[in-house]
C-alpha cells in the first residue's frame, strides 16, 4: 500500500457523503486509565496555537468496496468497528491551564456510539478533494472527540445501480492510530461491512485495548533508570549529535520563518521479483532487507559527503502479543541507528554492519521515547527519520491494487526529513516529506536516487565488493 497525501489520490466526480461519529453527553464515564507517554505529549506539542490544535498530524486510508453503496449496512459496519476499537470510544484530555496535570479521560461503552451522515451535491473532482482535506483537518485534532472522521464518494447514477463501486476515506489523529494501523482499516471495514450486508462472517481476530496498553506501558515504565539501556543509547546518541537527534545528512536549507507545507514524493522502486532478490542477497549476509536498505543509504550518505557514520532514527513498532496484532493505536518506539560506513566497505559487510546496529538499538525502541527524554531531562525530537514496514501478509494486501487501496497522511509543516520504505505484495515503495526549498528539493531526491541505484546495482549485479572498486554505480560525487 502506497503512502501518500490526499491531494495525490485520484478522486473522479461524484456524490460525496460525511460519516460522524456522535454520543450522548451522559454516556461518558471518567476512565483512570492514563494516557500513554507517546500521547501525552502529542497532546501537549499540539496544544500550541502554532500548530493549529494538532489538525496537520492525521493518518488515514482510501479504499473502493464494490457495489453500490448500502447505507443502512455501511452505518451497522461503522457503529461495530466503532465498538470494536476502544480508542475510538475515549478521549484524553489536558486540564485547563499551563500546568504539568496529568490528562484526564472519559470513555463510552461499546453500543453507545452511533453513526450519523450528511450527503451532498454531485460535485467535481476538485471538490472532492478539498472537501475531505478540509473535514480530516476539522475533526482529527487529538483535543476533541471524535478526532476521526469516514467519508464515502459514489457516482452520482449509483444510487439506483447494481453494479460500480464506491469509496471510502477514513482519517484519524495520530494519537490512536499509527501506520501499521492504517492498513488494517480497509479490510476491517470491508469484512464488517460484507457481513452486515450478506451475512458473510467477518472472521475478525479478537484485539485488545490501547488504552490498556498505555497504562501497562507507564506503569511499566516508572521503574526505568538513568542506567537502563535504552536510556543510555540515547544519552550516546545526544552526545554524538551535538545534544539533539540525527538530521539528514546533506543541507536541507534554512528553517523558513513561517510555517510552509512540506514537499513530498512517492515512487516505486523495485516490483516483488526484484525486492525479493535483494532480500535474498540480504540473508545472505545474515541481515534483513531494512538492513540491506540502511547499508545503501550508508554508503549513499558516505559517497555524498565523505563522513564515515550514517545516523538516522527509526520507528520500531512495540505491538509485543497477539492480542495487539491487530489494535487500533499508537504502537510505536523509536531507536537510534549509529551505522559505521568507514573502509569503504563492500555490501554483505555493510548491511552486516547495520543488522548488528539495529540489534544493539533494539531496547531503546521499546522503552517510551518521551518517557527516556524526562530521564535525561531534555525533549528529544527527531529530524531525519527512515521507517520501514513489510506489510506484504496484512489480510487484503494482495487486493489493494484492485481496491485503489493507498495509506494517507495530513500536510506537514516542520523542518525535517522523513522517509518511509514499504514492502508490499507488489514491491518496493518509498515516499518521503521534506522542507519545500530549493535545497532540499535537490538534496534529498539526489539522497534517494542514490541508494536506488544502488539497491539496484545489488538486485541486478549482486553485492558490490569491499575496496575501492566498490558498486557498479557511475560515483556521484562530494
Amino acid at each position: 500500500m502506497e503512502f501518500t497525501e490526499l491531494v495525490d489520490y485520484p478522486i473522479p466526480a461524484g456524490v460525496l457523503t460525511e460519516w460522524l461519529p456522535c454520543a450522548a453527553e451522559d454516556a461518558w464515564r471518567r476512565d483512570p486509565r492514563p494516557a500513554s507517554y507517546i500521547h501525552e505529549a502529542h497532546l501537549r506539542h499540539t496544544s500550541d496555537t502554532r500548530f493549529g490544535g494538532g489538525r496537520s498530524s492525521w493518518l488515514g486510508t482510501a479504499f473502493d468496496i464494490d457495489g453500490p453503496i448500502d447505507t443502512d449496512a455501511f452505518t451497522r459496519a461503522l457503529r461495530r468497528w466503532i465498538d470494536r476499537h476502544e480508542p475510538l470510544r475515549s478521549q484524553a484530555a489536558l486540564p485547563p491551564g499551563d500546568g504539568a496535570d496529568a490528562p484526564t479521560r472519559r470513555t463510552a461503552p461499546a453500543g453507545a456510539v452511533s453513526v450519523r451522515y450528511f450527503r451532498h451535491d454531485p460535485a467535481d473532482p476538485a471538490m472532492l478533494r478539498s472537501h475531505p482535506l478540509g473535514l480530516f483537518d476539522d475533526y482529527t485534532s487529538p483535543h476533541s472527540w471524535p478526532s476521526y472522521v469516514f467519508a464515502t464518494r459514489e457516482d452520482a447514477a449509483d444510487r439506483e445501480a447494481t453494479t460500480g463501486s464506491f469509496t471510502v476515506f477514513f482519517g484519524a489523529d495520530h494519537s490512536i492510530i499509527d501506520g501499521y494501523s492504517v492498513v488494517l482499516v480497509a479490510h476491517e471495514i470491508s469484512a464488517l461491512y460484507e457481513e452486515e450486508r450478506t451475512g458473510r462472517p467477518a472472521e475478525l481476530f479478537p484485539v485488545g485495548s490501547y488504552i490498556d496498553f498505555g497504562a501497562a506501558e507507564r506503569a511499566d515504565s516508572a521503574a526505568l533508570t538513568v542506567d537502563d539501556d535504552a536510556v543510555t543509547i540515547w544519552r550516546r546518541t545526544l552526545r554524538d549529535n551535538g545534544g539533539a537527534a540525527p538530521q539528514f545528512p546533506l543541507p536541507i536549507g534554512h528553517r523558513p520563518a513561517r510555517a510552509t507545507p512540506q514537499r513530498r514524493l512517492a515512487e516505486r522502486w523495485f516490483d516483488d521479483e526484484q525486492a525479493t532478490r535483494f532480500s535474498e542477497l540480504c540473508r545472505d549476509a545474515d541481515a534483513g532487507f531494512f538492513a540491506g536498505v540502511l547499508a545503501c543509504m550508508g554508503h549513499t550518505s558516505a559517497d555524498l559527503t565523505g563522513a564515515d557514520r550514517f545516523r538516522t532514527v527509526s520507528p520500531s513498532h512495540t505491538r509485543t502479543g497477539p492480542m495487539w496484532a491487530g489494535a487500533l493505536g499508537w504502537f510505536v518506539g523509536l531507536r537510534p541507528v549509529d551505522l559505521d560506513v568507514s573502509g569503504t566497505p563492500g555490501f554483505g559487510v555493510l548491511a552486516a554492519r547495520a543488522a548488528h546496529e539495529l540489534h544493539r538499538t533494539r531496547a531503546s525502541a521499546q522503552v517510551p521515547f518521551d518517557r527516556v527524554g524526562e530521564l535525561l531531562g531534555v525533549r528529544i525530537r527527531p529530524r531525519f527519520v527512515v521507517s520501514y514496514m513489510d506489510v506484504r501478509f496484512v489480510p487484503m494486501a494482495a487486493q489493494w491494487p484492485e481496491r485503489n487501496a493507498r495509506a494517507l497522511r495530513s500536510r506537514s509543516f516542520t523542518h525535517d526529513v522523513y522517509i518511509w520504505v514499504n514492502r508490499t505484495p507488489e514491491g518496493l515503495n518509498v515516499s518521503a516529506r521534506f522542507p519545500d526549498n530549493t535545497v532540499a528539493a535537490q538534496t534529498v531526491p539526489r539522497f534517494l536516487g542514490r541508494t536506488r541505484e544502488l539497491m539496484a546495482a545489488v538486485i541486478e549485479s549482486g553485492p558490490w565488493p569491499s575496496g575501492p572498486d566498490g558498486p557498479a554505480v557511475p560515483a556521484t560525487g562530494r
